[in-house]
């Protein structure tokens, strides 16, 4: 939201008028042709920047204030300031000529970048931006006098082809293959001249450049990489980092040719390497402690692609060399942990390219994740190594066991609390789901790990999860998984206690007040009679049990949590997964798997967390795909009958459970049935109608000294239609409905009925106990009506219109018309 003011500005740009608006335009192209320009005309500018992007409707600017920014946008000495605003305001209004824009483009860096931004926002297709790119090629490929190499070429180029990759040809990628081999592999070691602050002492002989440094402080003996320290940085090693910092785009652009001709690029290498001389050769055999070395010779003979992985492979091991090395400042420590993550991603994409590097690869990053893994602070660096053992320890044959085991027991469990972490841990699994269930046995079973992240970062990482859940299930863990997903604001609110435990130590009690929620909690934490409880909702891995026989001791204990925001925001992304979970186990349930469902939903009914909404909201869900498990599986009524009956038996269920309660009695009226089970007897469908029965007499009970329970109309409509659809498949109770209908009129016409129910309430169940009545008068009719075959849905009940139910439904009700008596008087 924005404040009073900021919103009166942006409502004074959108209402602005023509008139006064031509105006504006004139005193400010006046103000950009005078040579000098005050803050007035950055105050004019900010304010026209503000008026073309005020609506969603871009603006026109009058030819001669385009043209004057323009000019103004290429003068070498034009401010900062009034270069940002020009390129934001021509960015902002509807397009000037791009080619226009593109024709006068110079080497200045500062122009270059105002301009291209520019060009980049208003190009629509790859023709518009081509002389840009070709502006930029040409840049890279002249000789550049000391000083003028255009170090904002590489960021413009790479933000082209994330737009456009084809723009380039084979011969550009080239030229562009090679610029990046120069300059990552042959920047100089050598700080740059360092700009004078003028003195006494100053002149040409004053100090030459010192030699580059690590991170720790010893001269560079190699070549230079980011992570060399300097005092300042001549172009070239400025080009260094810029190419560093694109390479990974730019692999991943151009570089998967190399798929396709792995053989052959092993091929070129082993012929070069067969042509140098014995001296060469066993100077290479030689080279055990240093690769560069080995292969800087044989690599000029290769294409500048596959010379560009050599050299970025050698600059990858470069770096993982020095992240070994202590650093002095804390910011270069930050920066290692960066560069190892982009080193390792990048050795990881010229190995896919050319396997014949996994082998060169793999003793260097096991030794790295050796010195890695037992530092949590290099959590993030650890990513990428799993991800190169997730890609290629099959071909390496090395054994990645122990790297998964550590990246899902530890990361969740101890890093739950990291946003950062459980970001990229989520995109790791969601990119790699189909390999990790294939072949990484213990990914399935670490969800209630992997639940924590989601636990602790509920908003952000729902939609990543909706599309994970399903890769985590199995019919080994779907009744586990269902549990943990309606424990999940338990496991947010213990982790929650978990991080405060840590944080007030037994020693700062007195710091706390006992009268606070937080406090009863975090002793309840501590009590090692409810340490087990705790531990169950935290265990680290499937396996340990579906549930907790003290499920409703732990909701107790965590009730002062239930406020907290955290756990309000987990427990409403709750029924959003519950969906994806029943909407993905119909694709592989089988009969015992939905029975077992099906029980866990009655059972967890009455065992939720008591947050405001929760229990509502779940009941919803469990309503809906109750009814999906028993169409899928019928037989389901038969092997949890005694769990059903005494569901449905409780009348204290149709207030608390009011939609879960009405789908349970409208499938034992639908599913109930020999047609859809041998097992199903007469005995079971009378037990199942006496205990409806005395439901629906104890309910619909008028006394006239107390108001009778506000049920909501559809509950008593759903009774009154399930126990007619029993009594048409047992027809020796159709009097004792009967008889129960008959009276519904006059209950619901009652004194005490009236008020409660409006008049469409009370019609609605008036009129459907009149048309059970009529049907029950003729039992067969009845029985083809409220219990057809299970082949109703069949596509012949809807094109053979002789068979069809639509034609009997208008016979019987034809009959019932002409013949009144049938009617009720």
């Amino acid at each position: 939201m924005y404040s009073a003011g900021t919103e009166s500005l942006i409502k004074q740009a959108r209402e602005i008028q023509d008139e006064e608006l031509q105006k504006f335009y004139v005193r400010v192209s006046k103000m950009l042709s005078s040579k000098e320009h005050c803050s007035e005309t950055i105050d004019s500018l900010q304010r026209l920047k503000l008026i073309v992007s005020a609506t969603k409707y871009a603006r026109l600017l009058p030819a001669e204030v385009q043209n004057k920014l323009q000019t103004l946008l290429r003068s070498p000495g034009c401010p900062e300031q009034l270069r940002l605003l020009c390129s934001a305001v021509l960015s902002e209004s509807l397009p000037p000529s791009v080619r226009s824009l593109s024709a006068g483009l110079t080497q200045d860096c500062r122009s270059l970048g105002s301009v291209a931004a520019i060009v980049l926002a208003q190009a629509g297709n790859k023709d518009e931006l081509l002389p840009l790119c070709q502006h930029l090629l040409k840049c890279l490929e002249s000789r550049q006098p000391e000083g003028q190499i255009c170090k904002h070429t590489l960021p413009i180029l790479s933000k082209i082809i994330s737009f456009f990759p084809e723009i380039l040809s084979e011969d550009q990628i080239n030229l562009v293959n090679r610029k990046l081999v120069d300059w990552l592999r042959y920047a100089s070691v050598h700080q740059g001249a360092s700009l004078s602050s003028g003195g006494f002492f100053t002149g040409p002989r004053s100090r030459q450049p010192g030699p580059m440094t690590e991170v720790d402080g010893v001269v560079v003996g190699d070549f230079f990489t980011v992570l060399c320290v300097g005092q300042s940085y001549t172009e070239d090693q400025w080009m260094n980092m810029y190419a560093f910092s694109m390479l990974r785009k730019w692999l991943l652009t151009y570089d998967s040719e190399g798929t396709c001709n792995t053989e052959s690029a092993h091929l070129k290498r082993t012929q070069i390497m067969q042509s140098l001389s014995q001296d060469d050769r066993s100077e290479v055999d030689s080279s055990v402690m240093s690769m560069v070395s080995a292969t800087s010779s044989s690599s000029r003979l290769l294409p500048p692609k596959e010379r560009l992985r050599e050299k970025s492979f050698e600059y990858c091991q470069r770096l993982i060399e020095q992240s070994d090395r202590k650093a002095i400042k804390r910011t270069d420590t930050e920066l290692q942990k960066v560069c190892l993550i982009e080193a390792v991603a990048v050795m990881d994409i010229i190995c896919k390219e050319d396997s014949s590097y996994v082998y060169r690869a793999f003793p260097c990053l096991k030794a790295l994740y050796g010195r890695l893994s037992g530092d949590l602070a290099f959590a993030r660096a650890l990513m990428p190594i799993a991800q190169f053992y997730l890609n290629h320890s099959e071909m390496a044959a090395v054994d990645s066991e122990a790297v998964f085991r550590h990246l899902l027991s530890r990361f969740p469990s101890e890093m739950f609390n990291e946003p950062l972490l459980a970001f990229e841990f989520v995109q790791f699994c969601r990119l790699n789901m189909a390999v990790l269930q294939e072949r990484v046995p213990l990914y399935r079973q670490s969800f209630p790990n992997i639940f924590k992240f989601l636990a602790w970062n509920s908003p952000a990482l729902i939609a990543d999860y909706m599309e994970l859940l399903p890769s985590l299930m199995c019919r080994e863990t779907a009744v586990e998984i269902l549990h943990t997903l309606l424990d999940l604001p338990c496991l947010a609110a213990t982790l929650d206690l978990q991080q405060k435990s840590a944080t007030f130590q037994a020693a700062d009690r007195v710091l706390w007040d006992n009268g606070t929620k937080l406090a009863n909690c975090l002793e309840a934490f501590r009590q090692p009679s409810c340490r087990g409880l705790f531990l169950y909702i935290l265990r680290p891995e499937a396996g340990t049990g579906d549930t907790i026989d003290r499920l409703n001791m732990l909701h107790e204990m965590l009730a002062d949590m239930s406020e907290s925001p955290r756990v309000i925001q987990c427990a409403q992304i709750v029924p959003v997964l519950l969906h994806v979970f029943f909407n993905h186990v119909a694709q592989f349930t089988d009969k015992k798997l939905s029975n077992q469902l099906a029980l866990v939903v009655l059972e967890r009914s009455s065992q939720l967390y008591r947050i405001s909404k929760f229990k509502s909201e779940l009941l919803r869900v469990f309503s809906a795909h109750i009814r999906t498990l028993c169409k899928l599986h019928p037989s389901l009524l038969i092997d949890q009958s005694r769990e059903l009956l005494d569901f449905a038996g409780s009348v204290s269920n149709i207030s608390s459970k009011k939609e879960l309660y009405t789908s349970v009695v409208w499938m034992i009226g639908e599913y109930l049935s020999v047609s859809y089970d041998k097992r199903c007897t007469v005995e079971l469908i009378t037990s199942f109608f006496e205990s409806l029965e005395a439901v629906l007499l104890e309910i619909t009970q008028v006394r006239q000294s107390t108001k009778p329970p506000n049920y909501h109309p559809r509950v008593l409509t759903v009774l009154m239609t399930t126990l007619s659809k029993l009594a048409s498949r047992s027809q020796d109770l159709i009097p004792r409905l009967s008889l129960s209908l008959s009276k519904m009129r006059t209950f619901a016409q009652s004194a005490p009925v009236a008020s409660c129910y409006s008049e469409e309430d009370i019609e609605e169940i008036i009129t459907r106990a009149s048309e059970l009545v009529n049907l029950l008068k003729l039992p067969n009719v009845a029985q083809f009506v409220l219990a057809p075959s299970p082949h109703g849905d069949n596509p012949r009940w809807h094109k053979d219109t002789n068979t069809s139910l639509p034609h009997s439904m208008r016979a019987v009700s034809g009959l019932l018309h002409k013949n009144s008596s049938f009617l009720p008087g």
